[in-house]
């Protein structure tokens, strides 16, 4: 029998974080879980029910500390961290000129430090234990930007962090510590709400994907032992060349 893995799972509580969240549990891995706050964060366990396995922590992921305290709580709780998921990320597009500064202020927290503080405490943590993985969530749209969706922001961050994967990547390989993103298109989640049927004409395959599909592309990288600094498009094929 496998030992369960420990997983730290940033945005845990909604969407995509939600989905991660079960599927570790319903595999026997323990899950860390952060969100804003402890309400939301209730509320996934109730829902999860894996009380001996579900531990949260809530607070800002943009702050150090919140990062310091996933770590603490998982090593406390489970003796190890194996895989680390930077799930948590907003999304906001629109044309350059009608950005904000709250826009900015709000995806650099989120988006770029929500990444950042997590995966220093990871690659601390697991490059001394000699094993682990940090995965990241990011945007196929910072791959293959698109006219139907002006996005500089989440553009210029993510691509930003998958760039940031592939360095991380190789800064850790010597570590044993492996570090991989999944770049999902549209995916039908509550960020985007009631749009969600009109956004299937933005993938050749004229559909949305789903949040298993990100799912899958999760596991996928977590039991891969022979793959680091890769930037796995989950996105119905937009990102494979021009079809519009």
């Amino acid at each position: 029998m496998n030992t369960p893995a420990t997983v730290i799972i940033t945005g845990a509580s909604s969407g995509l974080g939600f989905a991660l969240a079960q599927a570790f549990l319903e595999r026997g891995d323990n899950v860390v879980g952060n969100a804003r706050t402890q309400a939301r964060l209730d509320e996934a366990a109730a829902r999860l029910g894996h009380p001996a396995r579900f531990v949260t922590v809530a607070g800002d992921i943009a702050l150090p500390a919140t990062a310091q305290r996933l770590f603490d709580s998982a090593r406390q709780a489970f003796g190890q961290i194996d895989i680390m998921i930077n799930n948590a990320g907003i999304f906001i597009a629109k044309p350059i000129a009608e950005y904000t500064e709250s826009d900015l202020d709000a995806l650099i927290g989120t988006n770029l430090k929500g990444f950042f503080y997590p995966a220093q405490a990871a690659a601390r943590i697991m490059a001394e234990q000699g094993h682990g993985q940090i995965i990241a969530i990011t945007a196929s749209i910072a791959l293959q930007p698109d006219t139907r969706v002006p996005a500089l922001l989440p553009v210029l961050i993510k691509g930003g962090l998958n760039q940031a994967v592939k360095g991380l990547a190789l800064e850790l390989a010597g570590s044993g510590v492996q570090v991989n993103a999944v770049a999902p298109g549209i995916i039908a989640t509550p960020m985007h709400g009631d749009t969600i049927e009109e956004l299937g004409g933005l993938s050749p395959s004229g559909r949305t994907g789903t949040a298993q599909d990100v799912v899958d592309a999760v596991l996928y990288l977590s039991d891969a032992r022979f793959v680091s600094g890769v930037i796995l498009p989950v996105d119905g094929g937009s990102t494979a060349g021009t079809w519009h």
